[in-house]
């Protein structure tokens, strides 16, 4: 069970703002039915480019409505240019956070009020972009999400790893296999490990499994094997008695991927496999 702060309760169950503005000036969207999530974000403004009303509508997780709500709740009375500088980060913040499982809620109302503002500044480039050929390169096909959207979510500034992507939308966490086209993704933003083959990447972390890692864990009465390396996912078996520990998550995340990271690359992600 996810860890709610009293703010994120409070929006869930007495959402501001709930409709639509039959007069809005704009409309802003963002997700999709297909993903499970979807938002609406009327706007209203006067002649000085004040937002004077804003309401939404959401198909989503009681995430997505606090979300929502209280974005709406940040942008009445301000100017065009003051809601401009409202991140995802900020939205998450006035909810007193959110659990990373669910920042992709926050990330999903950021998006509809960008959508908003690009109408309202471009609305020849937003009439030409409808006229396009809609079709997208679609990286996660368990939730729908496109590469154009991954590629925003790792543009900013904040995102540096898998699990920053994994916090702001629900890419991977499936069936898992676009994580290594993400991966990749991450590698073009980052240039990490870029001094470094891939042959010499696998020789270099077999190295430091077996002379670091591996021998920690016998300590213990574990043990580890390397199966694989794609790109930076590492494949790992856990042997010995880490096989069957409670902490053997623990153990993966916090002592081998760490230790990887440090000494390879800090876009290293380890894998257990059966």
């Amino acid at each position: 069970m996810w860890d709610y702060s009293e703010k994120v309760m409070e929006h869930y169950r007495n959402p501001k703002n709930v409709g639509c503005i039959e007069d809005a000036t704009v409309v802003g969207e963002a997700g999709s039915l297909t993903c499970g999530d979807m938002l609406k974000i009327y706007i209203k403004l006067d002649e000085n480019n004040i937002i004077t009303d804003a309401k939404f509508q959401t198909f989503g997780c009681g995430s997505a409505v606090a979300s929502s709500s209280v974005l709406t709740e940040m942008i009445i009375g301000k100017s065009l240019e003051e809601a401009k500088r409202i991140t995802n980060k900020d939205i998450a913040d006035a909810l007193g956070g959110l659990p990373a499982q669910k920042m992709h809620c926050s990330v999903m109302g950021h998006e509809a009020l960008e959508d908003a503002i690009k109408k309202l500044e471009n609305p020849k480039e937003e009439q030409d972009e409808r006229e396009k050929d809609p079709g997208e390169k679609i990286v996660c096909t368990c939730f729908n999400i496109s590469e154009k959207t991954i590629e925003q979510i790792i543009n900013k500034k904040e995102v540096k790893t898998m699990d920053d992507v994994l916090s702001m939308t629900e890419a991977s966490s499936g069936c898992g296999r676009c994580r290594s086209v993400i991966v990749k993704m991450l590698e073009k933003k980052l240039k990490n490990c870029k001094n470094l083959s891939q042959t010499q990447k696998i020789l270099k972390i077999n190295n430091i499994i077996e002379k670091i890692i591996a021998p920690e864990l016998q300590k213990d009465g574990g043990d580890i094997e390397l199966l694989d390396v794609v790109d930076n996912i590492v494949k790992v078996r856990l042997k010995g008695s880490c096989e069957g520990c409670r902490n053997s998550v623990l153990t993966l995340k916090n002592f081998v991927e760490s230790t990887l990271k440090e000494q390879v690359c800090k876009n290293i992600e380890v894998i257990r496999e059966e």
